[in-house]
């Protein structure tokens, strides 16, 4: 993995899975630009914290709904790494209520230009970098566990972007498979971040219960019995980043405990 570089979307925050992927990278010796939102927490450290691994970190604003800002992630990586061969598309939102019947036209377009558009417009400005080098390079859009079944009290706006997402995914593994672009979806359950506090106190109000017993009730649905941290989504784009999952396109992978994706 020495020498490499990735591009990580929404990776500043410090309860995120998309630090936590970053900071993975690092750990296995790969050069990190990190992008979130001009302003959000942790953005103007996430470099220094990459760099603290012994590899090159840099941050850089970007709202993925921006192709103006896409284009600058992607000159400002090649400028300074030279080559972009991995991309993580992780940024995401979850927003939007349990009922369907309540869920906004500004629920549904936030979350399909985040989730869907935003990572698909990323990749089209990487893929024809990835052409252009010896290794071509990997993608791996973070997904769901909702991108694989339903599961109760999740905004079906959400779930219909995630399962867009890991139909994105086997559409471009197919069509650049030939040209040696890897591209792998992974598909969370429950992890601790800020959008699983944001889930849990969801599932405590349409419930009537506290977040100790949402997170109680969540983790009795997950067979290994417990929520898990976000490096364990980093370990996860980590193997599939490198040559150890060579062999390995178009796959959505569950890293969710055993949890069932639902119906």
């Amino acid at each position: 993995m020495t020498n490499r570089t990735a591009i990580v979307t929404g990776a500043s925050h410090p309860k995120g899975i998309g630090r936590a992927i970053a900071i993975c990278l690092a750990r296995s010796g790969v050069n990190v630009v990190a992008t979130d939102l001009q302003g959000s927490t942790g953005l103007d450290t996430i470099a220094a914290e990459i760099a603290s691994h012994g590899v090159k970190g840099h941050a850089i604003a970007c709202d993925v709904t921006s192709k103006q800002d896409i284009e600058r992630v992607i000159s400002e990586t090649k400028l300074k790494f030279g080559a972009i061969d991995i991309l993580v598309n992780n940024a995401g939102v979850g927003m939007g209520s349990a009922n369907f019947l309540e869920v906004t036209d500004t629920d549904w377009n936030i979350s399909l230009a985040v989730n869907l558009k935003g990572l698909a417009d990323f990749c089209q400005a990487a893929i024809p970098e990835m052409l252009s080098q010896d290794n071509a390079g990997c993608i791996i859009n973070i997904a769901s566990l909702s991108g694989l079944g339903a599961i109760e009290d999740i905004p079906v706006c959400y779930t219909a972007s995630k399962f867009a997402v890991i139909g994105l995914t086997k559409q471009l593994a197919v069509q650049y498979a030939k040209d040696g672009i890897r591209v792998n979806a992974i598909c969370p359950g429950s992890i601790h971040t800020q959008m699983h506090e944001t889930v849990l106190d969801m599932i405590a109000n349409e419930n009537n219960i506290s977040i100790a017993e949402a997170q109680k009730l969540e983790d009795s649905n997950i067979p290994l019995g417990f929520t898990g941290k976000p490096d364990v989504v980093g370990d996860t784009v980590v193997y599939l980043a490198s040559d150890s999952s060579r062999y390995m396109t178009g796959v959505a992978l569950p890293v969710a405990g055993g949890m069932s994706p639902g119906l």
